[in-house]
């Protein structure tokens, strides 16, 4: 599964939701596609999508069937979704939304554990991981990942003394 974004309001009085993307383009997604989202941790449900509309990039307004009411659809408010890899091969690829479930592995510290997460802030990936009992993030840069194992599902990284630390 890759991870594509999330829900984020609902939208009108018959159950339709804003879902927001981290994808280039707006025109993967249409009727009669299904939505994968995790109502629990690790659990992919999927939703048929009924009626997808880009409003602006990065953004679609999606009826989704078996959600038909506002109060349904605010239920699904922050909830995590995602397709399956071959619905976005070129993104399966090099995005980092596929490093979901990847351990990042240091030159010093050795395993750090697995990305639990991947947040987009500006034109920067952090990986978020739970290392030691807490929550650290990790820049996702190309001068810090030394090797990228897409089929062994690590990231070897040298990153800089007192980042995880911080």
């Amino acid at each position: 599964m890759l991870r594509v974004g999330k829900i984020v309001a609902a939208h009108g009085l018959k159950g339709q939701v804003v879902f927001t993307h981290q994808l280039a383009h707006n025109n993967w997604l249409s009727a009669n596609d299904f939505l994968f989202l995790e109502l629990n941790k690790n659990s992919y449900i999927p939703f048929l999508v009924t009626e997808a509309r880009a409003t602006q990039s990065g953004e679609f307004i999606v009826a989704l069937e078996e959600v038909n009411t506002v109060e349904e659809a605010r239920g699904l408010i922050g909830k995590a979704v995602f397709v399956q890899e071959n619905k976005l091969p070129a993104a399966a690829d090099d995005s980092p939304l596929l490093w979901i479930g990847f351990t990042i592995v240091d030159r010093k510290h050795g395993s750090l554990g697995t990305i639990a997460d991947v947040l987009e802030t500006g034109h920067q990936w952090l990986a978020r991981i739970d290392w030691q009992g807490r929550e650290v993030l990790i820049p996702l840069i190309e001068p810090l990942i030394t090797d990228l194992n897409l089929k062994n599902r690590f990231i070897r990284m040298d990153l800089p003394d007192g980042l995880l630390d911080i």
